[in-house]
């Protein structure tokens, strides 16, 4: 895996985003030869469109060793504690409550330097059914890190355009 690099270009479609939240959980393994930046990135848009806190813990590290930028708030966020506090925030609870609202990511890049992998990707937002609503939009940084679990999240950033 070291040094190599692919690149990968997917859009979810929202119903298929909406199944995915309810209907399973993707569980990355670490004996996998290449790391599917698919999978780990529809399990993460499978998290959030279905506000389900549980899922934190399946996709992160649960240690202190986790840090978060956010796009809507400034500085670090460091710690499993606060990066499930975080998402309290945004109305994620135990066992999901799917919002009025959808994300997905576009444009999805991976590389795998030393057996990390480096995903980004631009992330798009909009709230309600409405296809005309304002949709927002921004790049997005995930470093995954091998673990005994399979690969998890180390670090997330989040930006706006």
């Amino acid at each position: 895996m070291t040094g190599t690099s692919s690149s990968t270009r997917f859009v979810l479609p929202i119903a298929a985003l909406t199944i995915a939240a309810t209907a399973c959980t993707v569980t990355i393994n670490r004996d996998d030869a290449d790391f599917n930046a698919r999978a780990a990135v529809d399990a993460w848009v499978a998290m959030w469109n279905s506000y389900d806190l549980d899922l934190v813990d399946e996709l992160f590290l649960t240690d202190s060793n986790v840090t978060y930028l956010s796009s809507e708030r400034e500085g670090a966020i460091t710690g499993i504690d606060a990066v499930r506090e975080h998402h309290v925030g945004f109305g994620f609870v135990s066992g999901g409550e799917p919002p009025d609202a959808t994300l997905w990511v576009e444009d999805v890049e991976v590389s795998t330097p030393g057996g990390i992998a480096v995903v980004t990707g631009t992330w798009y937002f909009r709230r309600g059914a409405d296809a005309t609503a304002e949709l927002q939009r921004g790049p997005v940084t995930f470093v995954y890190v091998p673990t005994d679990d399979g690969y998890r999240i180390a670090h997330a950033h989040f930006a706006d355009y």
